[in-house]
C-alpha cells in the first residue's frame, strides 16, 4: 500500500473513532450523571452531575480536536500527539479506578480499552506513516 493510500485509510479510521469521544461527550453534556444510571445505581448528587458535564465537554473537545487533525494528519504530529498525551493519561486514571475501586460498568471497560489500547494503536500507525518516503 502506498503512503498516500494509507493516510486516506488512517483518516478514515480516526474519522470513525472521532465519534466515540464526540458522541459520548455530547450524550454526558446533555445528559450529566443520568447517563451512568443503571437498574442497579442511582446517581442523583448535584456536583457529581456538574463534574461529570464537565468532564464530558472535555471528552466532546477532545473528539473535535482530533476531528480537526484529519485533512493533512501526515503533518499534524505535534497535535496528535499531545491529544493522544491526553487520552492515555485519562485512561491510566481509569485504570487505576479500577484496580482501587472496581470494575465499572462495560460500557467504561470500552472507553478503557480506546483509551489505552485503540488511541495509541493509530498514534503509533500515525508514526510510521509521517515516517514513510
Amino acid at each position: 500500500m502506498n503512503k498516500s493510500t494509507e493516510i486516506k485509510l488512517l483518516q478514515t479510521v480516526v474519522a470513525v473513532g472521532c465519534l466515540v469521544p464526540i458522541c459520548g461527550g455530547a450524550l454526558g453534556v446533555v445528559q450529566g450523571t443520568g447517563l451512568l444510571n443503571q437498574a442497579d445505581v442511582l446517581v442523583s448528587d448535584v456536583s457529581l452531575d456538574s463534574h461529570v458535564r464537565y468532564l464530558s465537554g472535555l471528552l466532546l473537545a477532545i473528539g473535535f480536536a482530533f476531528l480537526s487533525a484529519i485533512p493533512n494528519i501526515e503533518k499534524q504530529g505535534a497535535k496528535v500527539s499531545f491529544l493522544t498525551a491526553i487520552v492515555v493519561v485519562g485512561g491510566l486514571a481509569r485504570l487505576y479506578g479500577a484496580m482501587t475501586a472496581g470494575w465499572p460498568a462495560t460500557t467504561m471497560i470500552f472507553a478503557l480499552v480506546m483509551e489505552l489500547g485503540v488511541v495509541p494503536a493509530l498514534w503509533l500507525w500515525h508514526r510510521r506513516i509521517t515516517n514513510l518516503p
